[in-house]
């Protein structure tokens, strides 16, 4: 008898060690590496805020190799960080992505000429080489060469495309007359390589109105369907808004979480601090929906580039930031 006591004792005793409830798994896919381009995900991780919401969120790091529209569309993630026009165009080639919130508010694409160059303006820039990045980073470079009537094929009265790689170093080496830089990464490795306003030609693809919408969170249409799925979706975003805002008024600790994430041992603090920086003022922590005017005007710009053909149905969704409101 006592025997049975004790086996019953140990299994009530087991049971009340199990949660009550299994956490919701989500797997995140990033657009790029570990970096504090990502700092609201990667500070809600570290600080709990997923577990706060009763989510099992797991992160995957992105690269040069890794394109997340297809990293989701094969079924290697449930939600991913991607730019619109990438998200625009892998939607019109038969992945169904679908935005459910926008963090990042404003562009921090810019291209920059050393002054060496004589480039003042963009009538400067026949006959130049501009550097670009693609893996669908390129489109908002099109967007902008097509609205000043620029052909990019290298002919007379119009410029050359430079594949460029993710850093200064073609503008460094000479390989590009003007290279594509972002505010919160490339653009600080610039200042510290001794450029800056003073020696630089700035195009600042915002100040400009030449900004399309750049990190934004999608997911695949079908999984809309499942109201658990977005009740799921909709305490991440919550969660992760949490996290960008203590990045934003933690500006450091923000930074050291995300060199201890990065497994590669690549990120640098003092440059993710300066990229917590940067980031804080593209990203509004207070609101997550996506403004639908931006939304139009990016849409607008890729039918004009002929990125994609026609004005998208249900390329976006509001029932998770509204969830929150």
């Amino acid at each position: 008898m006592n025997k049975i006591i004790g086996g019953l004792l140990v299994s009530a005793l087991a049971l009340s060690t199990t949660p009550a409830f299994a956490q919701d798994a989500l797997t995140l896919q990033l657009k790029w590496v570990t970096q504090a381009q990502f700092a609201g995900y990667l500070v809600a991780e570290s600080k709990g805020f997923y577990d706060e919401e009763n989510l099992d969120v797991t992160v995957l790091a992105g690269g040069p190799n890794i394109a997340p529209e297809q990293v989701i569309a094969g079924g290697g993630a449930d939600i991913i960080v991607t730019w619109m026009a990438a998200g625009m165009a892998a939607r019109e080639n038969g992945v169904p992505l679908v935005n459910i919130a926008q963090p990042f508010k404003r562009s921090g694409l810019m291209m920059i000429c050393p002054t060496e160059t004589e480039i003042k303006t963009v009538a400067d820039f026949p006959g130049h080489t501009l550097g670009v990045w693609f893996f669908g980073n390129e489109y908002p470079f099109f967007a902008w060469m097509n609205k000043e009537g620029l052909a990019t094929d290298g002919s007379e009265g119009g410029v050359t495309v430079l594949q460029q790689s993710f850093d200064i170093q073609p503008m460094i080496q000479g390989q590009a007359d003007c290279i594509s830089v972002m505010t919160y990464n490339e653009y600080g490795q610039a200042l510290d390589a001794g450029y800056g306003p003073d020696n630089l030609t700035i195009f600042n693809y915002t100040e400009m109105g030449n900004d399309l919408l750049e990190d934004g969170l999608y997911v695949m249409e079908e999984s809309l369907d499942d109201p658990a799925k977005v009740d799921a979706y909709t305490r991440f975003v919550r969660a992760s808004m949490k996290g960008w805002a203590y990045a934003a008024e933690n500006p450091e600790e923000a930074a050291q979480i995300v060199v201890d994430m990065d497994d590669t041992g690549a990120a640098m603090l003092d440059h993710q601090l300066y990229m917590a920086k940067e980031v804080a003022k593209l990203v509004d922590p207070t609101d997550p929906a996506l403004d639908i005017a931006t939304y139009e005007r990016t849409v607008q710009a890729l039918i004009d580039q002929s990125i994609i053909k026609e004005q998208p149905e249900g390329a976006y969704t509001t029932v998770v930031t509204d969830a929150l409101k």
